[in-house]
């Protein structure tokens, strides 16, 4: 995870309710799973489960679905004695808290390869005083999109409703959180993005409690009226071994992501959370390939020329 901009601080001095965050949650959860399996035609398998340290979650998972090969939509409730390097490193001087953290946070890997992956996730972290000072808190969160075949109308749709997200708390949390997601979401080994982005925010608290709170439900809100469209517009779309190869090379990507940078997957092993549950974000099946490039004019170099780079969508 990047760092947080130079103003960017923690809440302090100021006693935040984390029932009402995770009741929030927890409806934010039941009401994307309902629109996914509409979509979907089939239902997800509910996994609940208590982690050894404390806390626990429910896994609400899919796979082999008329339209998803496989997906989960994950909540979390997760405390404990001392707050992982991974949630700290931008923090040092919390290392070792008591901590509590929660959110939900979803991947879904559609078979047509028409259909982009799409990942969102929102969350809260609140890390304890032991000495019995005020919570330091904040808020983090955002979504992203990854297509393979890319149109510029669904990159456009999805990155506009993501800006309308954010309006009302202020013109300029759009053009810095969705910088914030173009940095973050990058592959630094390969010098490539992993997608079209989004929006991305961590370490926020900067509008006081409640505020910071809306402006977290806002986004988690926002993702259904933002991938939901795509997913009818393309769900019909043919394809064949080609696309389903150029996929699976492209899925490979996502796979070095989230197992080398994502500091969410990080904190979710670091803390002792579920293992299946953290990496359900990874995809059924994926290819590898020495060198390869596309050939130029493809419809998969198109993606290279034309997506994967960093623009003003909305």
């Amino acid at each position: 995870m990047s760092n947080p901009p130079p103003d960017a601080k923690p809440g302090i001095g100021v006693t935040p309710d984390a029932t009402l965050v995770r009741s929030y949650l927890l409806g934010l959860q039941d009401a994307i799973i309902t629109r996914l399996e509409a979509l979907d035609g089939q239902p997800f398998k509910t996994d609940q489960w208590d982690r050894p340290g404390g806390g626990g979650g429910i896994t609400r998972v899919i796979e082999e679905g008329g339209v998803f090969e496989r997906g989960g939509v994950n909540f979390s409730h997760v405390f404990g004695d001392k707050l992982p390097p991974s949630a700290s490193a931008q923090r040092p001087q919390l290392g070792g808290r008591p901590f509590e953290a929660m959110g939900v946070s979803l991947v879904m890997h559609p078979r047509n390869p028409y259909i982009p992956t799409v990942h969102m996730n929102v969350r809260f972290f609140l890390a304890r005083d032991p000495a019995g000072g005020e919570p330091i808190w904040w808020f983090g969160g955002g979504m992203d999109l990854t297509p393979y075949y890319a149109f510029e109308k669904d990159v456009v749709r999805f990155h506009s409703i993501c800006k309308q997200s954010l309006e009302p708390f202020g013109a300029e949390y759009h053009p810095r959180f969705k910088k914030w997601c173009d940095e973050y979401f990058f592959l630094k080994h390969r010098n490539e993005p992993r997608g079209v982005g989004g929006v991305f925010f961590d370490d926020f608290s900067e509008l006081g409690f409640e505020r910071s709170f809306a402006l977290m439900r806002s986004v988690g809100d926002a993702f259904i009226d933002a991938y939901a469209p795509i997913v009818e517009r393309h769900r019909d779309h043919p394809f064949g071994e080609r696309e389903r190869d150029f996929q699976a090379y492209r899925r490979g990507r996502y796979v070095e992501f989230n197992l080398v940078f994502d500091r969410g997957t990080l904190f979710g092993l670091q803390s002792g959370g579920r293992t299946e549950s953290i990496l359900m974000s990874l995809p059924p099946s994926v290819r590898w390939r020495y060198d390869w490039q596309p050939e130029a004019g493809s419809p998969e170099a198109r993606l290279y020329s034309d997506f994967l780079r960093a623009r003003d969508w909305a």
